[in-house]
């Protein structure tokens, strides 16, 4: 996941808000298969993603989108305004009455919106966890997400080389109880563990609030003059630590490693703002999660668990196409 936007000139935000915007008010539908109604009609399907101006959910909501088109199915898709449970449950609510025969849900907590997609899971709908998910076993079909602990792994040894194995280092994420970043500063942390001459500092967390992650850097720096590398658990916290660091005119020295591979985000790597982007695979994730869906209406094997590619993107590689290939999209 990666998420809201920070409206600091380093971080244009209005193309990707309006390209969601444009996917949500859509409907696709297409020719082929046998995921259809009784009736003859092609099956509904929703997607409802954590934050929909996000670039990482753009670039799965357009993948599942064509998907879902070449599959035949009636697909709409919709997000939250921002990461926060208040706002992603009227959404979900919203699917209970039009009962959809499937939903696809980003979850933004691992247990707040449970009965919520219980709910509409008992009412026949087929519920797809796509990105997050909840601690709750028996929600949903499928399961596709990112090795997030991995990433953070991958994360800790990519800052650990680019600090010279030594210094303080620090990570910043958006809040507690979210699978995904959970699962990134627990691999981080555990990996870090093999590097004795970095100090790890405690966790901070910004609410998924860019300035507030500019802010606790600058924090970070005045107490720890000797910081050497921060891992940003998502989109949003790497943007606002970027802008925290140029603005205490330590861009390039205090190294950063960041999840996610957007626009923006490519272009901080090319500055020198970022030094690691840990990107993931959300057009992958869209594809599989429609795939799984239309496996699931035609009486087909499902399966309940898929893990997604991740890559570590550098100034170094960045311009292999192999690579560079997983970099998100701001609109379709």
């Amino acid at each position: 996941m990666s998420i809201i936007r920070s409206k600091r000139a380093l971080f244009v935000a209005a193309g990707a808000a309006l390209a969601l915007t444009t996917t949500a008010a859509c409907s696709s539908t297409g020719s082929g298969g046998g995921a259809s109604t009784a009736a003859g009609g092609p099956k509904k399907v929703t997607l409802i993603t954590g934050v929909k101006s996000d670039p990482f959910y753009i670039t799965m909501a357009c993948a599942a989108q064509a998907e879902a088109k070449a599959k035949g199915l009636d697909f709409t898709a919709d997000g939250s305004a921002q990461w926060d449970v208040s706002v992603q449950r009227p959404l979900i609510d919203s699917v209970a009455a039009s009962r959809p025969d499937g939903l696809l849900v980003s979850p933004v907590d691992v247990s707040a919106l449970t009965p919520s997609l219980k709910q509409i899971q008992s009412s026949g709908t087929k519920i797809g966890l796509v990105d997050t998910s909840v601690t709750d076993p028996s929600i949903g079909i499928t399961r596709i997400s990112s090795d997030n602990e991995e990433g953070g792994k991958v994360a800790a040894k990519a800052l650990a080389k680019e600090m010279g194995e030594k210094g303080s280092a620090i990570v910043i994420s958006v809040k507690p109880g979210i699978s995904t970043t959970d699962a990134r500063i627990k691999g981080f942390t555990e990996e870090m563990a093999n590097h004795p001459a970095i100090t790890l500092l405690p966790t901070l967390y910004d609410n998924d609030q860019p300035a507030t992650a500019a802010s606790q850097i600058q924090s970070t720096l005045a107490a720890h003059p000797d910081l050497g590398g921060v891992f940003a658990g998502n989109t949003n916290t790497g943007q606002g630590i970027a802008a925290g660091l140029q603005q205490a005119g330590k861009q390039g020295t205090v190294k950063v490693a960041a999840f996610d591979a957007e626009p923006d985000e490519i272009a901080a790597l090319k500055a020198g703002t970022l030094q690691v982007l840990v990107a993931q695979d959300p057009a992958s994730i869209g594809t599989q999660a429609i795939d799984q869906l239309a496996a699931a209406f035609d009486g087909k094997p499902v399966q309940k668990q898929i893990g997604t590619t991740m890559v570590a993107i550098t100034k170094d590689n960045m311009d292999d196409p192999q690579v560079i290939k997983y970099a998100y999209k701001s609109d379709c």
